[in-house]
């Protein structure tokens, strides 16, 4: 089993960045794909991002591409979200996932969260 911790959620303004990192603990972070997932309040929980166990692929759900970039760090067991040009909409609890494969969409293992809040 993995354990995986979020960090670096918070308040910015529209147009401001953020990057969320989820440190990973288990020696075998390297064989998993990764993704992150957020939650707004009264909506379900959604696929936000996702990347292979190389870093090779990518995934992105439609309305973040071209704004937000799911990347890690093998060595340092660490999973990063850089979520530039955020927008009111892109508020919600982060989580990031251990995924039941890239293409799935899927989580199996989660993290407990992070607070991400944009102020118009």
């Amino acid at each position: 089993q993995v354990q995986l911790v979020e960090s670096g959620g918070g308040l910015v303004q529209a147009g401001g960045s953020l990057r969320l990192s989820c440190a990973a603990s288990g020696r075998t972070f390297s064989s998993y794909a990764m993704g992150w997932f957020r939650q707004a309040p009264g909506k379900e929980r959604e696929f936000v991002a996702g990347i292979s166990w190389s870093g090779e692929m990518t995934d992105y759900v439609d309305s973040v591409k071209g704004r937000f970039t799911i990347s890690r760090d093998n060595a340092k067991n660490t999973v990063y979200l850089q979520m530039n040009s955020l927008k009111p909409e892109d508020t919600a609890v982060y989580y990031c996932a251990v995924l039941n494969g890239l293409g799935s969409r899927r989580g199996v293992y989660w993290g407990q969260g992070t607070q991400v809040t944009v102020s118009s």
